[in-house]
């Protein structure tokens, strides 16, 4: 487990069923998520990309090294998480990033979540076909 830097700032972030911790602190643009670094845990680049949004809004990329931890869900809603941390996290270190991350949509947590199976249905909203005889 890598090494929490005393100087650094907590937040955390939620997307679906994930839950992200966040630690951000200036440094060289190291991101290291539950121990690997970021192409070892999220492959696909899509999903970089959206970790980096925050970061890339307020041209802090290579400016911050980021520490998390991720459990929950699946990679996107991790990766939605994250981001939300990272937004977070910029925020407290300066409050001008507030109105920037609001207008991008990074401050905002998604409220979308997954709707419970009902009884005497094969899903959430699919019904069993109806039979007249």
């Amino acid at each position: 487990m890598a090494k929490i830097p005393a100087n650094s700032v907590y937040a955390t972030g939620r997307r679906k069923t994930s839950v992200a911790k966040v630690w951000l602190a200036p440094g060289t643009g190291n991101v290291v998520v539950n121990g690997k670094d970021l192409l070892g845990h999220f492959k696909r680049e899509i999903l970089q990309q959206i970790i980096e949004q925050p970061l890339a809004t307020v041209e802090g990329v290579g400016k911050y090294d980021i520490y998390a931890v991720c459990h929950g869900g699946g990679l996107s809603g991790q990766a939605g998480a994250m981001r939300l941390g990272i937004s977070r996290c910029l925020v407290k270190t300066n409050e001008d990033y507030r109105t920037i991350m609001r207008r991008a949509g990074f401050s905002t947590r998604d409220p979308r979540e997954k709707e419970r199976k009902k009884y005497g249905q094969p899903g959430a909203r699919k019904k069993y076909q109806f039979s007249k005889r």
